[in-house]
This record gives C-alpha cells, structure tokens and sequence, in this order.
C-alpha cells in the first residue's frame, strides 16, 4: 500500500500543476475520491438546498459510500493522470 500512498500524495502535488481549473464533474469526482481516502464514508446531513456547492459535494461522496480506502486512492490518482493527459502534460 506504500506505493499506492506515495501516488497518492504525488497526485495531490500533481493536480495543482493543472494549466487550467478542471471542469466542475470532475472537480466534484477528485473531492469525492480524496474524501473518501482520507475520511471514509460521508457523515452528517445533507446541506440545504440553498448551498448548492456543499450539496453537490454531498452527492458525489455520497456516491463512494462502502468504497475501500485504496479504491478510492486509485480513483483519485487515475483521474487526477487523465486530467494530466487531457492537459498534455
């Protein structure tokens, strides 16, 4: 798990690299993977329907519920390398 945790924290240095901010789906996919590596499954409630971002934020990580810490690390760096090679670096 070591190298998996090294990428990880190199996807992480990685991201901020980007030329431009990501489209705001796959920002959404980034956070939901970090969150559920580093937090685990979501907690609390659903914010009101007038905090749209923290809604949306919800959402996504709702939808890794049950997912492992390892599963969510590999979503994370895969994105993070296709965001890397869509960005032609």
């Amino acid at each position: 798990m070591s190298d998996l945790t090294t990428e990880f924290e190199q996807a992480q240095k990685d991201v901020n690299t980007l030329p431009k901010k990501p489209k705001n789906d796959d920002l959404l996919t980034l956070y939901s993977h970090f969150k559920q590596a580093t937090a685990g499954d979501v907690s609390g409630s659903r914010p009101g329907m007038l905090d749209v971002a923290g809604r949306a934020k919800f959402d996504a990580w709702t939808k890794l519920k049950g997912t492992g810490k390892e599963a969510a690390m590999q979503g994370y760096v895969a994105k993070v390398k296709s965001l890397l090679k869509d960005a032609g670096m």
